[in-house]
């Protein structure tokens, strides 16, 4: 399974679709999200379905980011059953980030 894009829009029901939902705030021009976006696609494409990993655009989704406190980018927040479960901020290694989505 791919990263997927999502928007303001579709983000409630998105992280409610899965068991475990991943959540990559992020920005085009940030440097650190562009190391970390490979790490995050090899890690989405060997998930099971009840597990996913999504990015949303903080320039055009100004609202969501707001909504999160999402202060400094990357931050991803892993939401379980719809619920925020836990928040990291920064690159991550990418075993600690498989060990999340466990």
């Amino acid at each position: 399974m791919a990263v997927e894009h999502i928007s303001q829009s579709n983000f409630d029901e998105t992280v409610a679709s899965a068991e475990v939902v991943l959540v990559d705030f992020f920005a085009t021009w940030c440097n650190p999200c562009k190391m970390l976006a490979p790490v995050l696609d090899d890690i989405a494409a060997s998930l099971p379905e009840n597990r996913k990993i999504v990015k949303i655009d903080i320039d055009e989704n100004m609202e969501a980011a707001r909504k999160y406190g999402v202060m400094s980018i990357p931050t991803l927040i892993l939401f379980k059953n719809g619920q925020v479960a836990q928040r990291l901020v920064g690159v991550r290694p990418e075993d600690e980030l498989r060990e999340l989505l466990k």
